[in-house]
């Protein structure tokens, strides 16, 4: 009795086993067109491009077409600040600050469509898709915390990085070349900050998250400009005292070639 048991409930696991659909699983192949970007005293910026595949698994049907990424590029992480000036007795004067704790020094986020389109409201703040949903943290007084993106210190903070070209988002920046086939530039401009920038690409069907995947390129100072920094980093009192010896040189030359007889 109970091997009959025991025979009936495995044929109805295997049953719906065979009866449920399979799990899709897509896959994300990516490569940047360069991972070593050198900036040499002449650079005047560049365009990387970002290209890849989506790949589909055995459950995914074959007619599937509407997929959406959301690619996102985010540079060197580091403290900054945005001081607010208001005109006092004639002059501009700083009144008030706010520190802006470990946010990318460059950002960047394409798609191929806009991000309402893609996701929900919530899926957007959850995955943070678009500039106003990513997470700047501050401090706020004695706290930590992110704010409305409305906040007038977050506002400027953006405006000033977007005028700069460090901070930028697109929506039809992402262009699929086949239904499976996608690619999108990604632009550095000339004051790009040195560093590792990660890349991830995000892949959404029907408003969901369906998988994603990273990958990153670096950019490096080559030449005198790399020689000089290395050396204030690396010997901080000989910089200083060849620095010093210059500008004293600089001086004396100055006087010579200006004095009056």
């Amino acid at each position: 009795m109970i091997a009959r048991l025991c025979l009936a409930l495995a044929g109805v696991a295997l049953g719906a086993a065979l009866a449920a659909p399979l799990a899709r699983a897509e896959r994300l192949i990516v490569s940047v067109s360069n991972h070593r970007v050198t900036v040499t005293p002449n650079y005047s910026g560049e365009e990387l491009v970002l290209f890849g595949s989506v790949e589909k698994d055995a459950g995914t049907p074959a007619n599937h077409a509407n997929y959406d990424l959301v690619v996102t590029v985010s540079g060197p992480r580091a403290d900054m600040v945005t001081r607010r000036k208001e005109r006092k007795f004639g002059i501009w004067i700083n009144t008030d600050y706010r520190q802006f704790l470990k946010v990318p020094s460059y950002l960047a986020l394409f798609s191929n469509r806009p991000f309402e389109a893609i996701a929900s409201h919530e899926v957007q703040r959850r995955q943070q898709l678009g500039l106003n949903n990513v997470l700047l943290t501050q401090r706020v007084g004695p706290d930590y915390a992110d704010v409305v993106p409305n906040d007038a210190f977050r506002s400027a903070f953006v405006r000033l990085r977007v005028e700069h070209g460090l901070y930028r988002e697109a929506t039809s920046a992402v262009t699929f070349l086949t239904p499976t086939l996608f690619r999108t530039g990604i632009p550095l401009p000339a004051e790009v900050p040195i560093g590792t920038y990660d890349v991830e690409i995000k892949l959404f069907a029907d408003g969901a998250l369906l998988t994603k995947t990273e990958t990153a390129f670096e950019i490096v100072k080559v030449g005198f400009e790399q020689f000089v920094a290395n050396t204030a980093r690396n010997n901080g009192l000989v910089y200083g005292l060849v620095t010093a010896f210059m500008a004293l040189m600089t001086g004396w030359m100055a006087s010579i070639v200006f004095r009056k007889d």
